[in-house]
């Protein structure tokens, strides 16, 4: 299954997964070098290989691209698909647990399963009413 977020293209849930964590990774690293795929299989819980097979789809969509020493790195268009799933996880996440209360760690998993459903347009207008009720996004 696809999802169409309104974002830069269409990935299944497990593509933006890899996006994610390599954004994530770069943002914890400080590296604009590129991230090892080793680290992408150890946050996301997966094999090399799952990770070599995964991001030779994302290469070939245009939103990695292989580095020096074989460090993965997001293109522009990589980079800006996994800053608005990123943004997305982060702004579930932080309603699920300042609003209603919801322990992190089950807050962080649900985050991750929401953040592919919703359109971009249901985004903003929830983003609108957290601002609006003095709710910032965490990082």
């Amino acid at each position: 299954m696809t999802h169409r977020n309104g974002g830069s293209g269409d990935l299944s849930m497990a593509g933006e997964d890899y996006l994610e964590a390599i954004y994530r990774i770069a943002l914890e690293d400080g590296s604009e070098h590129g991230v090892r795929s080793v680290d992408v299989a150890e946050q996301l819980g997966v094999s090399k290989a799952s990770v070599s097979k995964a991001l030779a789809g994302l290469r070939d969509s245009g939103y990695v691209e292989q580095v020096r020493y074989g460090r993965v790195r997001l293109t522009e268009e990589g980079r800006a698909y996994a800053k608005e799933v990123w943004h997305r996880h982060r702004l579930l996440r932080t309603f699920l647990t300042v609003e209603l209360g919801v322990d992190a760690d089950v807050a962080d998993d649900e985050a991750c399963l929401m953040e592919h459903a919703i359109s971009n347009e249901t985004m903003q207008l929830w983003m609108g009413y957290l601002e609006r009720h003095g709710v910032a996004v965490e990082g």
